[in-house]
This record gives C-alpha cells, structure tokens and sequence, in this order.
C-alpha cells in the first residue's frame, strides 16, 4: 500500500485546488476507502493510503473500467487519444 502525502497529491493531480483535494480526501476516507494518518510535530506531518478492504477493491473497479475505455478506444479508431496522453506509445 503505497502512502502519500498531501503536497506530493496536489503536485501529481493536475489542476486541483488544495482545497478540493482535502474535500475528497476526506470523502472517500468517510467513505472506507482512503486512510489518514496524523503524526505529532511540527510541520504537521499527515499520509493518506488506501484501506486494504474497499480502497484496493475500488483501485481494482478504476483498473477494469481504465481497460475498458482503452479497449473502446482502440476499436474505434480513436488510438490517438491514447497516444496524445501518454497512455499507449506512439
């Protein structure tokens, strides 16, 4: 399970606020699917990690449905897009 922390989120999520990152955070670990871990200190030091249970089931559901779409795409000529996003080489 791998951990990551809330700057190293907002880098890697392109276009999200910090705000909406801490709104869905908090969502999906009421939800089950994300953990949050709080160590004392200062800077606050926080890590979030997907649950054994619901979170690595859901990132399961993301990868069939992300090889769906590719599928789909492929087979209607759309490979480009795949392509132009780095999903498949050129």
């Amino acid at each position: 399970m791998e951990l990551h922390h809330l700057a190293k989120l907002e880098r890697d999520i392109d276009g999200i606020t910090q705000k909406m990152l801490l709104e869905q955070l908090k969502e999906l670990t009421e939800y089950g699917f994300v953990e949050k871990k709080s160590y004392e200190g200062y800077p606050l030091h926080v890590e979030y990690s997907l649950t054994n249970d619901m979170g690595m089931e859901i990132l399961e559901a993301l990868r069939i449905m992300q090889h769906i779409g590719i599928d789909y795409l492929k087979a209607n000529g759309m490979e480009h897009i795949l392509q132009e996003k780095g999903v498949v080489p050129d």
